[in-house]
């Protein structure tokens, strides 16, 4: 499995970015995709996660402002990220992971495939 994240960048408070994870490699009928993110001197943290069913979650502190959506593509799913209303508190290194057999993300210790982060960085 090969997870590949793009889109991050510099931005301004208050603009959009959209992150995309592109995954390859896959042969599970049940997963859930998730984002993550890390700010330096902080634990990694859920951002929101979206299952093969479509089913959503969503970290509180970007309901409301974030977006999570997939392509449903069979053997390699297209996840994406609509950050809208950045914060400078959204700045971080913003990873994409997979959890197998599941519809739902359990945790950041739960996930089993990682990509490599990307970073974002909201200017104020």
């Amino acid at each position: 499995v090969q997870l590949v994240e793009s889109g991050g960048g510099l931005v301004q408070a208050g603009g959009s970015l959209r992150l995309s994870c592109a995954a390859s490699g896959f042969t599970f009928e049940d997963y859930a995709i998730g984002w993550f993110r890390q700010a330096p001197g902080k634990q990694r943290e859920q951002v929101s996660c979206i299952g093969s069913n479509d089913g959503t979650q969503y970290a509180d502190s970007v309901k409301g402002r974030f977006t999570i959506s997939s392509d449903n593509a069979k053997s390699s799913p297209t996840v994406y990220l609509q950050m809208d209303s950045l914060k400078p508190e959204d700045t971080a290194t913003y990873y994409c992971a997979v959890e197998v057999s599941a519809t739902v993300c359990d945790s950041v210790y739960g996930m089993d495939y990682w990509g490599e982060g990307i970073l974002v960085t909201v200017s104020s």
